[in-house]
């Protein structure tokens, strides 16, 4: 079974296929920890050489900005810093950490990026892998350093507010952070057709030569048989994804996913396998999908109903999946 979802054209007026003159060009590279692609249409082969070292620079400066494990990063100075400091910061991680903290208001603190202790806590950070879950007492002590209302910023000098202790981690809003970013990039070398991937993490502007949108594949559960696949037409979109089905440990039997959820510090464990968001910006499409899937099924739907977010949730129950979708999701689909 094959579901087709369609969104809305972000500007009014269709978009024209590059012309005759145009090659496809694909470039790719590792950052963050993970690969990236870009795939575009380009009448010179130059512009192809221009982008590439476009969004290598892009890439580079978020990794050198927003990196959890490199410790001379702008992230990591902030981390560092004592308690009741001011800190500047360059303004792509300035951007990313005011809408970091937006998501975590508008979300009730389902989505923080103040929880880097507790990641690593559980053996998703730069202290390594555990193979067992972590002590309640170290629980409790990584959620007293966390807390996004902790975390005050001053918008005319472009810093931020180290209250003590207080360790970032974007790992859910910095790759659809890069995707924008590198995506801008080719809007200023006037590349009008593209699609930009990181981690899983996509942009699309324009459409092909083949007059035909960007498809993405929703990933399906990688057990789950019979799973309709899920194709996404993107033309002037983001997308992303949040799923636990790519880091985990098992300890005695349990399964614990990379998933946390910063208002218990726990693994979650609510049945959500998946959850895909269409923005206009993969920023917040990546923050957003974290969000959801920390919120649950139900109040995930509703809080992505209540902002408008077209969003599709794969769940689990005893080895049996099932998928639930906001209305703006559903109107994609057509039914």
């Amino acid at each position: 079974m094959r579901l087709v979802a369609i969104p809305e054209l972000s500007t009014g007026e269709p978009p024209r296929p590059p012309g005759p003159e145009c090659a496809s060009h694909v470039i790719g590279g590792e950052a963050m920890g993970t690969t990236w692609s870009v795939r575009f249409y380009a009448a010179d082969p130059a512009v192809a050489s221009r982008a590439r070292a476009a969004v290598e620079r892009s890439m580079d400066r978020v990794v050198a900005q927003m990196s959890h494990y490199l410790p001379e990063s702008d992230l990591c100075r902030f981390n560092a810093a004592r308690a009741g400091k001011w800190v500047e910061l360059p303004q792509p991680l300035f951007a990313v950490l005011q809408a970091a903290l937006r998501v975590s208001s508008q979300s009730d603190g389902a989505f923080d990026a103040t929880v880097g202790r507790l990641v690593d806590s559980w053996g998703f950070g730069p202290r390594g892998a555990i193979t067992q879950p972590p002590d309640a007492a170290e629980v409790r002590s990584a959620m007293a350093d966390a807390g996004w209302a902790r975390i005050l910023i001053d918008e005319v000098r472009r810093r931020a507010w180290q209250p003590g202790g207080v360790a970032l981690n974007l790992s859910s809003i910095a790759k659809g952070f890069a995707v924008d970013d590198a995506a801008r990039a080719l809007d200023a070398l006037n590349i009008t057709s593209y699609l930009v991937e990181a981690g899983g993490e996509l942009r699309s502007r324009g459409i092909k030569a083949d007059r035909q949108p960007w498809w993405v594949a929703v990933e399906s559960p990688p057990d789950a048989v019979g799973f309709p696949e899920i194709a996404i037409a993107l033309c002037g979109q983001s997308v992303a994804t949040s799923g636990v089905y790519h880091r985990a440990f098992s300890h005695e039997g349990t399964r614990y996913a990379h998933a946390i959820d910063p208002r218990t510090g726990t693994a979650l464990s609510n049945g959500i396998v998946s959850v895909t968001v269409v923005h206009r910006e993969c920023m917040f499409a990546d923050a957003y999908s974290t969000a959801i899937q920390v919120l649950g099924r139900n109040a995930g739907l509703a809080f992505a109903e209540h902002h408008g977010l077209a969003t599709l949730i794969v769940c689990a129950d005893q080895g049996q999946y099932s998928h639930a979708c906001t209305s703006s999701f559903q109107n994609m689909l057509g039914e």
